[in-house]
C-alpha cells in the first residue's frame, strides 16, 4: 500500500500483491511496507534464492520438534484491536486486507512464535509469514515477539529468529513504528541474560525487522540471494548498486556472519545451538581457563633473536589453520566487524574441545587490519555475555599501517580490543604461534595468561624498524634482534610468557 494512497485503492494494489501465488506476497511487501527505511522489498520470482517457504514451513525445516507459542490477545498494549476498525489510523480497507491475508495464509498476524528443538536443544522461535501483509510489523505482531522473548528469558532459553519481513506496517503509522523500540528492549534484555540469539534472513529481510531482529543478533546467518537491507527496493537511491542489498553484499562488508544454503541451515543451526546454548558462568573463579594449544613446529630453541625472526616468518611454519584443526573437533565461525569491514587474516568463532565450547580469535599471519581487531572485539565481548572462556591465537608482523587502515580507524580498533581483553570476566588464554610484532600482536595477547611456541618472537618493534630509528646499517639488523631479546627464552626470562610449550 503506497503512502498518502486512499484505502481502496490501496487495498486494490495491495490485493494484486496478494493473489499472485507465484510471488508468494512479494508485490505485497513492497506496497503493505512502511515508508522510509522500513519499506518493504520487491524480489522477482527469477531472482528467488529457493521456494519461499510459510512461517510454519520454515520452522519445520530447521526443528526437530515444535508446538506453537501462546499468543497474547492483543488487549494490553494493543484495545483498539479488537474494537477499532481499521486500525488505530482508521485506515479505510485496513480490516479487509487483513482478513484476506488471514483467509489465504491461515495466519492471523504475520509472526508465529513456537516453542521448539533443534539438534536437541530447547529454543524459542520466530518466523515471520510473508504472505500476510508482507510480514510486516505492528503492534499485534509486537505483542507476539515480546511474549515469545519474555518466555526465553523466564525459562534460559535460546532465541532463533527466521524473518521475512518488509518493514513496519504503514496502516498502523507510528504505533507500528514504535514496535522496534519494543523489540529492540526486549532483545537487549535478553542479551543481558546471557541468552544467545541467532538470526536466519530470508527473502526479504528490510527495514525494522533487518535494523532490531536481524542485525542485532549474536550470529546472522542468511540464505543465498536473499534482499537484505534497511532500505527496501522502492525507497532505495535509483542509482543504488543493488549487489549491496543482498545477503552476499551483507557478507562481504562484514553485517553478517555467512550464506548458509537452504539445504545445510538446519545443521548449521544445530551447530550454532551446540555451541552456544550452554549454561552461563559468571566470573572467572568458577571457569576453568582454555588450555594452551600444544606446539605443531620443531621443539628446538632458536639460538639468535634474528634466528627467532626467520623461523616464525617462514613460509612452511604452522599457521591459525593448522593449530585450530588440531586444537577442536568442530568449530563455526563469525565473520565481520559489523562496521561494514572484514578482515580475511582473522579468524573468529566458538569450537568444541573434549566436550566443551571455547571462543576464539586467531590472527593468520598478515598485518591485522581495523576490521580484524573490531571482529576480535566482538567476539571476545560476545564469550564474556555468554560465559564461554577465549582461547587467542597471536600471529601478525604488528598492525596494518597504510593509509587506508588510518581512515578505518586502526588506533580506535585497536585500543577497543584492548579494552575487550582487558575486562572481560571470562578466562582468556593466549598463545605466541609467530610473529609477535609489536601492540597489533599485544592487542590479543591476555595479560599474564600468554604462552610461546618454539618457532615464534615478540618484539617492541620489528628489528629492521628498530635499526632504521637508531640509524643503524642493515649489517646491525640481527646484533640489534639480539639486544631487543625477542626469544621464546628471552620472553621467559622477561616474565613476558608463562612458558614455552612443548609439542604434543
Amino acid at each position: 500500500m503506497r503512502s498518502g494512497g486512499n484505502g481502496r485503492a490501496g487495498d486494490r494494489e495491495a490485493g494484486s500483491g496478494e493473489a499472485d501465488g507465484r510471488r508468494d506476497g512479494a508485490g505485497a511487501a513492497a506496497r503493505e511496507g512502511a515508508p522510509g527505511g522500513s519499506a518493504g522489498a520487491e524480489v522477482s520470482a527469477a531472482t528467488l534464492p529457493c521456494a519461499r517457504l510459510t512461517a510454519r514451513q520454515a520452522i519445520a525445516a530447521v526443528a526437530d520438534t515444535y508446538s506453537e507459542a501462546a499468543v497474547p490477545d492483543g488487549r494490553g498494549t494493543a484495545p483498539w484491536a479488537p474494537l477499532t476498525p481499521d486500525g488505530p489510523l482508521g485506515w479505510r480497507g485496513y480490516d479487509d486486507a487483513r482478513a484476506r491475508a488471514r483467509e489465504r495464509t491461515g495466519e492471523d498476524e504475520s509472526v508465529v512464535t513456537a516453542l521448539a528443538t533443534i539438534g536437541g536443544r530447547e529454543t524459542v522461535v520466530l518466523s515471520f509469514e510473508f504472505r500476510y501483509l508482507g510480514g510486516s510489523l505492528g503492534e499485534r505482531t509486537g505483542d507476539r515477539l515480546e511474549a515469545a522473548y519474555t518466555h526465553a528469558r523466564e525459562h534460559g532459553l535460546p532465541v532463533v529468529s527466521l524473518i521475512a519481513t518488509g518493514g513496519s506496517r504503514m496502516q498502523e503509522g507510528m504505533r507500528a513504528l514504535t514496535q522496534l523500540q519494543r523489540v529492540a528492549r526486549q532483545s537487549a534484555l535478553n542479551r543481558a541474560a546471557g541468552l544467545p540469539q541467532l538470526a536466519v534472513l530470508r527473502d526479504p529481510t528490510t527495514g525494522g525487522g533487518w535494523a532490531t531482529l536481524g542485525a542485532a543478533a549474536d550470529v546472522i546467518l542468511a540464505l543465498p540471494g536473499a534482499q537484505v537491507g534497511f532500505a527496501g527496493s522502492r525507497v532505495r537511491p535509483p542509482d543504488a548498486d543493488p549487489a549491496a542489498y543482498t545477503a552476499e553484499g551483507q557478507l562481504a562488508t562484514g553485517h553478517i556472519d555467512a550464506v548458509v544454503p537452504p539445504d545445510q541451515l538446519r545443521a548449521t543451526l544445530q551447530r550454532w545451538l551446540q555451541l552456544l546454548g550452554v549454561p552461563r558462568v559468571l566470573g572467572t573463579g568458577a571457569m576453568e581457563p582454555a588450555p594452551p594449544p600444544a606446539a605443531l613446529g620443531p621443539p628446538e630453541l632458536p639460538e639468535t633473536g634474528w634466528g627467532a625472526v626467520v623461523r616464525a616468518r617462514a613460509s612452511g611454519r604452522p599457521r591459525a589453520e593448522a593449530y585450530l584443526h588440531a586444537y577442536f573437533d568442530d568449530r563455526e565461525e563469525i565473520s565481520g566487524d559489523r562496521c561494514g569491514g572484514v578482515d580475511p587474516g582473522i579468524r573468529c568463532g566458538f569450537g568444541r574441545r573434549q566436550g566443551r565450547t571455547i571462543a576464539f580469535a586467531a590472527q593468520c599471519g598478515t598485518a591485522t587490519r581495523p576490521a580484524g581487531f573490531r571482529t576480535a572485539a566482538r567476539l571476545v565481548r560476545l564469550a564474556d555475555r555468554l560465559g564461554i572462556p577465549v582461547l587467542t591465537l597471536v600471529d601478525t608482523p604488528g598492525a596494518a599501517n597504510d593509509a587506508a587502515a588510518e581512515r578505518a580507524g586502526a588506533g580506535a580498533a585497536i585500543a577497543d580490543t584492548f579494552a575487550a581483553l582487558a575486562t572481560t570476566r571470562v578466562p582468556v588464554t593466549s598463545l605466541l604461534i609467530g610473529e609477535g610484532g609489536s601492540g597489533g600482536a599485544l592487542a590479543l595477547a591476555a595479560p599474564d595468561r600468554l604462552w610461546a611456541t618454539p618457532d615464534s618472537y615478540f618484539s617492541v618493534i620489528a628489528p629492521e624498524l628498530a635499526a632504521a630509528i637508531l640509524k643503524r646499517d642493515e649489517t646491525q639488523v640481527h646484533e640489534t634482534a639480539d639486544q631487543l631479546r625477542i626469544r621464546p627464552q628471552d620472553l621467559l626470562d622477561l616474565g613476558v610468557i608463562r612458558a614455552i610449550v612443548p609439542p604434543a
